[in-house]
């Protein structure tokens, strides 16, 4: 029987997870090398090779030495922290990533104390050594430090660390020698991590994870802790609230490589994923027939912040967009919650609105982005942050923000942070940057994001998680500029641009079509006013020369889908279609 060991990479948002897996297929030869090879293999979704970022787990298995390697990659935010929770639960252990230069972050920190509260023993990567002035040595301190802090047992604080660079694709464990492969941590991962035990007895398997094909529909992911499972035949779901049901496995596969092979029967610590059971949820239980015993469900961490979601009433609904409707817009949602956990949908008194909750701005705004790619047209409120009556006192979540940025802009950053009810905890030099730590309100990070690059010539770099809930600390200011708001539909003409733009900044250029009662620029000052970019110059058939100036008309401010959610003020919709993204007021 072929050793099996599951490991889970974890590590802060950008310090080489998805490289790493990436030389890893590499180096075990999983690839054909007649096939085509395009850089991370492994985010294969438009939106994360474009965001540079990981948003969903994913599952690779290799053979080294004989030795079955199940490597899962999981995302470095703490806002898909619903991904990590539910792919640690399938590990053995963990590969622990930190950059060289960067030392252990608060995602750092996040993730690795996911796994030290499951037990599972790290080992410890300190990437990118490559990097000028970076300092390995002082980083396996830090975390070391952190794992204490973590209250980390004595065999989880005995970790081996490999130093290397998973660019380059050396991995070695003294800094100073450079090899030429990667074979030191994966010979460390046979030698550190436990393989995955063979429990005998009923089969238990919890599923832990998700897939969807268009042609067989749900497929359970999960890890089998006890037992074997076979083909064609039945078993019983244990679902939440004591309900139980049977259901039969009709194609049952294993991770080999990139892809699934279909196997007759799986095994004890092997991942597998199952195809014809339906209705089932992340957490449930596949058990014995005759002996069903359910294992502990896994808890998520809460939401922290909702938005209204609504269908788009604009004057230019359905030009953009093929689902446009109530009933797309709700069956779009509940089809979202199958996958994603950390997500909750509620109705609202009237049918074509939809309150959805989520873990941050990030989170909700990949929703929202994949929505539009998809087609969808929509319109969304201002995100709000979730409070909670606990002993009869008002609370609301409070997170821990790190920025790091040069030494001249620190103090606006400080300003920035504790105009919106921030308190600092850390200042300290990290190489030519000042390190910043704050406590606070999840309320006052709306925003934040884009006054901070401002503010900062785009310098800062800013991440936060959430820490607990906490007393509600009084009102937060919003932003103090009023809106322009279009008074006319019609093309905006340059005259009239060139006219107002004293006035504030704009949101849309010479040419751009506009309907009544869009927002279309931010005024100067904090009241609202009502414009007409539609009016043209009135031209006479008698005409000087001269007299007409060349106009210099600055360009339009653009947003990104989040800064706009930020953006947006209480009294206003965000409209997302496929090609545009436009501010309107509610009436």
């Amino acid at each position: 029987m072929q050793s099996i060991r599951n490991v889970a990479i974890i590590a802060h948002v950008d310090h080489g997870k998805t490289t790493l897996v990436d030389k890893i297929i590499d180096e075990c030869k999983v690839l054909d090398e007649r096939t085509e090879r395009t850089e991370l293999l492994l985010d294969n979704n438009d939106l994360e090779r474009e965001r540079g970022i990981t948003i969903l787990s994913k599952n690779v298995s290799v053979n080294y030495k004989d030795v079955k390697i199940n490597v899962i990659d999981t995302p470095g935010h703490a806002d898909f922290g619903g991904e990590v929770e539910r792919v640690l639960k399938m590990a053995d252990g963990v590969v622990l990533l930190v950059d060289a230069f960067e030392g252990a972050m608060p995602q750092t920190r996040f993730v690795l104390g996911k796994a030290i509260e499951l037990g599972l023993k790290p080992i410890v990567v300190v990437n990118k050594v490559d990097k000028e002035n970076c300092t390995p040595g002082l980083v396996q301190d830090a975390v070391f430090d952190l794992m204490f802090s973590l209250d980390a047992t004595e065999d989880q604080l005995d970790f081996v660390t490999v130093f290397g660079s998973s660019k380059q694709g050396w991995m070695s464990l003294d800094h100073t020698n450079v090899t030429t492969d990667i074979t030191v941590l994966l010979d460390t991962i046979i030698s550190e991590i436990p393989p995955s035990p063979y429990n005998e007895g009923s089969p238990q398997m919890q599923i832990t994870s998700l897939d969807y094909s268009k042609f067989v529909g749900r497929i359970a992911v999960g890890r089998i802790f006890r037992g074997d499972l076979e083909e064609n035949k039945d078993y019983i779901l244990c679902k939440k609230d004591g309900v139980q049901k049977k259901v039969r496995i009709k194609e049952l596969f294993v991770f080999e490589g990139m892809g699934k092979t279909q196997v007759k029967k799986a095994r004890a610590g092997d991942i597998c994923s199952i195809v014809g059971i339906e209705n089932f949820e992340i957490g449930d239980t596949l058990a014995d027939v005759n002996n069903p015993e359910e294992l502990p469900r896994i808890s998520i961490d809460e939401p922290t912040m909702s938005m209204l979601f609504t269908i788009n009433n604009s004057p230019f609904f359905g030009k953009e967009g093929k689902f446009v409707t109530s009933r797309h817009l709700r069956d779009r949602l509940y089809q979202e919650l199958e996958k994603n956990l950390a997500l909750k949908v509620e109705p609202t008194d009237t049918e074509d609105k939809f309150t959805v909750f989520g873990r941050g701005v990030l989170h909700l705004s990949v929703l929202i982005e994949t929505m539009r790619r998809e087609g969808y047209e929509l319109q969304v409120g201002k995100p709000q942050v979730i409070f909670k009556e606990i002993d009869g006192k008002k609370n609301e979540p409070y997170e821990t923000l790190v920025i790091d940025v040069p030494e001249e802009y620190s103090g606006k950053a400080i300003d920035l942070v504790t105009q919106r009810k921030g308190d600092m905890l850390v200042m300290e030099p990290k190489g030519d940057l000042q390190h910043l730590e704050f406590d606070v309100p999840s309320r006052g990070l709306i925003g934040l994001r884009n006054n901070m690059l401002t503010a900062t010539a785009g310098n800062a770099v800013m991440t936060h998680r959430f820490r607990e809930f906490g007393l509600y600390k009084g009102d937060i200011p919003e932003r103090n500029k009023g809106s322009f708001i279009a008074m006319e539909a019609g093309q905006v003409t340059p005259f009239a641009l060139n006219k107002l733009q004293d006035r504030g900044r704009f949101f849309v250029d010479p040419g751009a079509v506009i309907y009544i009662g869009q927002v279309i620029g931010e005024h100067s000052r904090d009241n609202d006013l009502e414009i007409n970019l539609v009016k043209g110059k009135q031209l006479t058939n008698m005409r000087k020369s001269g007299t007409d100036e060349a106009m210099k008309i600055a360009p339009k401010v653009d947003f990104s889908l989040e800064e706009a959610m930020e953006y947006i003020q209480a009294d206003e919709y965000l409209e997302v279609t496929p090609a545009s993204l436009r501010m309107r007021k509610i009436k």
